[in-house]
């Protein structure tokens, strides 16, 4: 398979900042990767529209933007929390019998990352699974917890897309249904995403008391009863909350 020649060229500006080198002119950029100026100016603005670098516009140097540190962060978070929750994965699956998924936040969806296949599962799913924020249950959780100024900023031209007939499709509605979450410290997915299915999910944090993760567990709207739903929640905060203390958190939800 053949390699992108520019996708590599800026992998290697990326590579060349370390701690001797936090700062680095075009020049010094250009002579070390052997590139004319005008192709490494090209490829710095590439890289600066996206956030990968940035520049001091006083000496006009060039270092590494805070979208490494982010893409960065999400993988050592993701690694971490699935290490730290497989275990209570497992045993919130057997408590249960369903299949309890860990899910990460990604740009505007959630990720599932891990699963635990339960014994009367009956709802299929998948490790890269990807739902939208605004009409799953992992979603709610994962923005409810959030700044009022990252949500505001985060649902800035956000296209609210119908999947079922039972969808938030409005901001305002769908910040009420973030105070909820916040309030009872659990989410709900009533057959927004998929019709037939419902969803319940319960936020995960930590050090700093971000939600960093969520796990949820699905069946299906004619099976759930109050009963269920009860244990369920019950269940996944208890699991959360364990998670979350692995983590460094103090947040509790009872």
């Amino acid at each position: 398979m053949p390699i992108i020649q520019s996708v590599e060229r800026a992998l290697s500006i990326i590579d060349l900042f370390d701690e001797q080198h936090p700062e680095l002119k075009i020049t010094d950029i250009s002579n070390r990767l052997n590139l004319n100026k005008s192709t490494t100016h090209s490829l710095l603005k590439t890289l600066k529209e996206h956030n990968y670098i940035k520049q001091n516009h006083d000496s006009g140097k060039y270092s590494l933007g805070l979208k490494v540190l982010e893409r960065g962060q999400f993988v050592l978070n993701s690694m971490d929390i699935r290490q730290i929750s497989k275990e209570y994965l497992g045993q919130l699956s057997e408590k249960t019998g369903q299949t309890t998924h860990l899910v990460i936040m990604e740009g505007m969806y959630g990720v599932y990352i891990d699963k635990v296949e339960g014994a009367s599962a009956i709802v299929y799913s998948r490790i890269g699974k990807r739902v939208p924020i605004h009409c799953s249950a992992v979603g709610k959780s994962l923005m409810a917890f959030k700044s009022l100024n990252e949500i505001d900023d985060l649902l800035t031209d956000y296209n609210f897309f119908k999947q079922t007939s039972k969808t938030i499709t409005t901001k305002q509605k769908y910040l009420r249904e973030l105070q909820k979450v916040k309030d009872t410290g659990y989410s709900v997915d009533d057959e927004e995403n998929e019709p037939g299915i419902y969803c319940i999910a319960v936020p995960i944090f930590d050090y700093s008391n971000q939600a960093v993760a969520a796990i949820s567990i699905s069946t299906t709207k004619q099976t759930i009863n109050q009963a269920m739903k009860k244990l369920i929640i019950q269940e996944l905060k208890q699991t959360c909350d364990q998670i979350s203390n692995q983590l460094g958190s103090k947040k509790i939800y009872q």
